[in-house]
């Protein structure tokens, strides 16, 4: 049951940040959303890991799970804000949100054992997830701040309407790139969280990405911020770094059903988006959600 709550609140704090990132990252860019989130994650956490107690001896295996989760999260993070700002949100979610599906066989291929209900149910929990999140989302439209913020003076006039196409096919590369890095990402994340305090567990993405992406931008006067685009900063640290926690707090009990339902985040960005942006529900949509609610019910009764 910890496992199924733990995935779940990952989920829906993951659906948050990611809603506030498809809007903040048209502001100020990929690249800064990107940096001053992990300040705020790093500044929220920080308090906390000083008085966590000692650290563990860091053995050359636990080394590499927070190199993995640390290096993981913030090049997951710089590859999906990127397809969120200039592709259809819907599909680039769909595409970030298999890390699940990556980190469960990660863990499966690692040792963990499933029975064939979990197995057949976490498929169906999956699909519908892919479902959901590929029939919805608008094409996002990149802006004039986003040009300068990500990609430079130096890169050329911004591709007009011809180029949409083109556009498209590099969000898709992200949100599979994403995925990736954010599959090992998880997976290590659980990995380090076994012998490290939780707090200790969530940190090491938000070192990485102040190390290697706020401070390079800040020296280089690259960051961008506005009035409008602060608050959701602050929201995209905080949900975040307690979307990790509440991974990491099922993914003790197990990493599959975990990381599985964690990726629900894509879904539940879809439903918030009809609330927020008037995105519409199509018949595939609804589908995906009856199948992901029958799975919820199903495994909960499966893994209780």
């Amino acid at each position: 049951m910890i496992a199924i709550l733990g995935g779940l609140g990952a989920a829906a704090l993951w659906a948050t940040a990611n809603l506030a990132s498809s809007r903040s990252s048209r502001m100020i860019g990929a690249s800064s959303t990107v940096a001053w989130m992990v300040l705020v994650g790093l500044v929220v956490t920080t308090p906390f890991a000083a008085v966590s107690g000692p650290l563990p001896t860091i053995t050359p295996a636990l080394a590499g799970w927070l190199m993995a989760a640390g290096l993981g999260g913030v090049v997951g993070l710089m590859f999906l804000y990127r397809g969120l700002r200039i592709g259809k949100i819907g599909v680039v979610l769909a595409l970030a949100s298999t890390e699940g599906a990556i980190a469960a066989l990660l863990s499966v291929v690692a040792g963990e054992s499933l029975t064939l209900a979990s197995a057949l149910v976490l498929g169906v929990i999956a699909i519908g997830v892919a479902t959901v999140a590929l029939a919805s989302g608008e094409a996002a439209e990149g802006t004039a701040v986003d040009a300068a913020a990500d990609v430079g003076p130096s890169a050329g006039p911004r591709p007009g309407p011809s180029a949409g196409p083109n556009l498209e096919r590099r969000a898709v590369l992200f949100g599979v790139a994403a995925a990736i890095a954010f599959g090992f990402a998880v997976y290590g994340t659980a990995m380090a969280g076994k012998s490290l305090p939780l707090v200790l567990a969530v940190i090491p993405a938000r070192v990485f990405g102040v190390a290697f992406v706020f401070v390079p931008m800040a020296f280089a006067r690259r960051l961008r911020m506005t009035r409008r685009a602060a608050p959701l900063v602050v929201i995209i640290g905080l949900c975040e770094v307690l979307g990790n926690a509440s991974y990491i707090l099922g993914a003790r009990e197990s990493i599959a059903v975990a990381s599985v339902l964690s990726s629900q985040f894509a879904a539940l960005a879809a439903v918030a988006a009809f609330f927020l942006f008037r995105e519409r529900l199509t018949s595939p949509q609804r589908s995906g959600f009856v199948a992901i609610a029958i799975g919820i019910a199903v495994l909960t009764v499966v893994r209780g």
